[in-house]
């Protein structure tokens, strides 16, 4: 991607509202982040576990107003909204699906066009900046989430014009570049949250106490030897059909599946992807897609380093 504005309509996620004057405390007891940290100005990765520990939804979350916004996977909003419903009755908040009212898209390099709407433009990850019917959320590397109401929406839409309409594509690459993985209908209760490295980009706290699934998250991180973990690979094809999530990865360490798709986008050499990977398989450094004679991968680096003494301080 070059330094040349663009944008484009973040179409794949939905958007969870919770609000209500228990909002905070029912999400603090549910979700793997620490919804006290969670300031006005401040955003977070989080996830929803099965008493396992398996996530049922992964989003970024942030305040407003009465209460609190999750974006995540469209699949995965309504049965989220059926079984948070099942808790939520013995709780003062109430939970929508609010997908039709905002409108979200994904800005690269726009700090003009988030000018021109008054709006700052976010200066590191996770920051939120705010005017009326508009926030923006920061991702790094110059990447944005706007986030616009019904009535700022024909204003956007003007501002917006001057930029790059890009494919989702491009936004879902900035996301695998960035090393962020996500949950989807097909790796639902797939993974524990470590095996995304959801620790390592804030998405869990080991210090706000017990939520569903806490248990088993924590005793991975203090005392478990992890041996799946997110890794990206790419594969220098050109047109191929790209993998969906979920879609299991091959070694000749093993008979079986050694791992599954994350998340996958296409850049003009071929595809790159986000995988959990078993280590072993990792170590021997071949890996194939779909069958153990698939297409080979390259093992790439990711963005950064693990260190658990960090993410324990959460």
């Amino acid at each position: 991607m070059t330094d040349t504005a663009s944008s484009c309509l973040l179409s794949h996620e939905g958007v969870l509202a919770v609000r209500g004057p228990d909002a905070g405390k029912f999400l603090q007891g549910q979700l793997t982040c620490n919804i006290n940290y969670l300031k006005p100005e401040q955003s977070s990765l989080g996830a929803r576990c099965t008493s396992k520990g398996r996530m049922q939804s992964s989003f970024r979350i942030c305040s407003h107003e009465d209460g609190y916004l999750l974006a995540m996977a469209r699949e995965l909003l309504a049965p989220q909204l059926s079984d948070l419903g099942k808790y939520a009755v013995f709780s003062k908040c109430k939970l929508s699906d609010e997908s039709e009212y905002w409108t979200r898209h994904g800005l690269f390099a726009c700090e003009a066009q988030l000018a021109a709407l008054d709006l700052t433009s976010p200066g590191v990850a996770n920051q939120v900046t705010r005017t009326d019917g508009l926030f923006a959320i920061g991702l790094g590397n110059r990447r944005v989430e706007l986030w616009v109401s019904p009535e700022k929406a024909e204003q956007v839409a003007k501002i917006l014009q001057t930029t790059t309409q890009a494919p989702l594509n491009e936004w879902l690459l900035g996301q695998i570049r960035s090393g962020v993985g996500q949950v989807f209908g097909g790796t639902r209760e797939l993974f524990i949250p470590q095996m995304i490295n959801l620790q390592a980009v804030g998405g869990v706290s080991f210090r706000k106490g017990c939520y569903t699934g806490q248990e088993i998250v924590a005793r991975m991180q203090y005392l478990g030897k992890l041996k799946r973990r997110l890794q990206r690979l790419r594969a220098d094809l050109p047109g191929h059909v790209l993998p969906e999530p979920g879609s299991e990865l091959f070694s000749p360490v093993h008979d079986s599946s050694v791992g599954e798709v994350v998340l996958a986008a296409t850049d003009a050499a071929g595809f790159e992807l986000l995988a959990v990977l078993q280590e072993n398989a990792v170590s021997d450094g071949r890996i194939h897609l779909g069958a153990p004679n698939g297409i080979e991968l390259k093992l790439l680096d990711l963005p950064y380093e693990l260190d658990s003494d960090r993410e324990i301080q959460r």
